[in-house]
């Protein structure tokens, strides 16, 4: 079936019933597909209606959304951190790093999906299929990297203190050069025969082939779930479980230091009711939670899909792409808005964004490792 012009008549209510009429007819989702695209098409596909188009236009609108919204907040992260000479430092690399990769993502995925929802099917053909379904991937595993090193590098700082080994320039990049090539490898390794990249369900996006049942293929969700999704979570969370812990038993020695000083507190300023351990959880707990609504979802896909067919719709494999793509929205808030310094300087360039007087934004009300947990990114 030809591919629906971009005129203006194309949505015309006549053609809109067409589209609804089709929808509760005997056509199917693989429909629309264009003929080149056939033979990455599963054949589990062809029992599913075409989607209802509201779906389609819902998921063009919310993507169009989460694009605007998370250009321009890394590119803000982008344009601080980069042009503010204080924020110019090792740690903060990996901010940047991760600001890099979301802007990256969203700038080769954003307008496609857009363009391909309108379509209701892919319309750029199967080597664009199989590029954006690449740029998905290395963009996406750099960020979850990109998060797991920038919570070892807390780790370091908090839970060993003076006894860490500072990072350098050299050593931030050694590790972000690290975080691409690796990513890049699992990202090229379906385009040279291990798995494929085809068309997701809705016909609208691409990913890996999860649906076809050879051991080979199979191997490749497995390994690449292993290496993106399992190790960097477990990793995260045990690198916040033992900043918690640290700062836990730092607070406590405060406290008790108080006492026999006969003082009610040896901070400078006791204004914030939250002890920094409960402040430090919640950050913590915010991080992992979003780390695991934005990945579970496509996990739940692959896994689903290499182990049972029968259970996955094309409306459900929807789900995977807007909550991986989320990401790319919450990781300048966490990452970048939540950092003191960031702040100041984002309020600096541009003072209509400031709601409140940014003067407390470099207060210290801690010191050791307190202080240091306040003056790093929170995340």
């Amino acid at each position: 079936m030809a591919v629906n012009s971009l005129d203006p008549s194309a949505v015309s209510a006549p053609a809109w019933a067409e589209k609804m009429e089709a929808y509760g007819s005997n056509h199917t989702v693989i429909d629309q597909v264009l003929p080149e695209m056939m033979h990455l098409i599963d054949p589990h596909w062809y029992q599913f209606p075409p989607m209802n188009p509201l779906w389609h236009g819902l998921l063009g609108f919310v993507i169009a959304v989460l694009g605007f919204i998370s250009l321009s907040g890394n590119g803000m992260v982008i344009y601080i951190f980069t042009t503010t000479k204080t924020l110019k430092t090792p740690s903060n690399l990996l901010v940047l790093n991760l600001a890099v990769s979301d802007f990256l993502m969203m700038t080769c995925m954003a307008p496609p999906l857009v363009v391909n929802s309108y379509h209701e099917t892919w319309v750029f053909g199967p080597l664009a299929c199989a590029l954006y379904a690449a740029t998905g991937s290395l963009f996406g595993t750099i960020s979850i990297w990109t998060m797991t090193m920038i919570a070892f590098d807390r780790y370091n700082v908090i839970v060993k203190g003076i006894a860490a080994k500072p990072m350098t320039n050299n050593g931030a990049l050694l590790r972000i050069l690290a975080i691409w090539v690796s990513s890049l490898a699992w990202t090229l390794a379906p385009m040279f025969g291990w798995n494929r990249y085809v068309p997701e369900g809705n016909m609208t996006a691409c990913g890996t082939d999860y649906l076809n049942k050879d051991w080979f293929s199979r191997s490749y969700i497995v390994a690449y779930s292993i290496f993106c999704y399992f190790t960097p979570l477990a990793l995260i969370i045990y690198s916040y479980f033992f900043i918690i812990q640290a700062v836990a038993a730092h607070e406590r020695a405060m406290r008790e230091q108080a006492k026999k000083m006969n003082v009610a507190s040896l901070r400078s300023s006791e204004a914030a009711n939250t002890s920094a351990e409960c402040k430090l959880a919640k950050v913590a707990l915010m991080t992992i939670s979003l780390w695991f609504m934005a990945w579970t979802p496509y996990l739940v896909i692959n896994f689903t899909g290499i182990f049972e067919t029968a259970t996955i719709s094309p409306l459900g494999t929807i789900w995977g792409s807007v909550f991986a793509k989320a990401n790319a929205v919450y990781n300048p808030i966490v990452y970048g808005i939540s950092h003191p310094k960031y702040r100041a300087a984002l309020y600096q360039r541009f003072p209509t964004l400031s709601c409140q007087s940014a003067a407390d934004d470099n207060t210290s009300h801690a010191s050791g490792k307190t202080a240091i947990c306040e003056e790093k990114p929170s995340a």
